[in-house]
């Protein structure tokens, strides 16, 4: 079983940034899809945005210029750099994987086996 980990969360003020990290402690993450997924009290889980194995990336419409997902340097990292956040992207994200080697392309709604245990954001008003 994949271990993801993710970290980066935290309160801010709407229009500030955040950078959220998924690391596989104990793995390299090149033949996986990678996957950012959120849930805000209340709400179910949504797809934010996800990178195949050859960086094709997918976001979420309301996520579209502000959000970017990339690989790391790192072979065992994924990011995902948050701008000009809104008090509407409030909630907890988590990252997910799926071993994948050869797609070029990804889906927020493949069945993804590997989930970490998530980390806050919060965006005040």
């Amino acid at each position: 079983q994949l271990q993801l980990v993710e970290s980066g969360g935290g309160l801010v003020q709407a229009g500030e940034t955040l950078r959220l990290s998924c690391v596989a402690p104990a793995s390299t993450l090149d033949s996986y899809v990678i996957a950012w997924f959120r849930q805000a009290p209340g709400k179910e889980r949504e797809g934010v945005s996800c990178i195949s194995v050859s960086r094709g990336t997918n976001y979420a419409e309301s996520v579209k210029g502000r959000f970017r997902i990339s690989r790391g340097n790192a072979r065992n990292t994924v990011y995902l750099q948050m701008n000009a956040l809104k008090p509407e992207d409030t909630a907890v994200y988590y990252c997910a994987a799926n071993w994948n080697p050869r797609s070029p392309i990804c889906s927020m709604q493949a069945q993804y086996t590997s989930w970490g245990q998530g980390t806050q954001v919060t965006v005040s008003s």
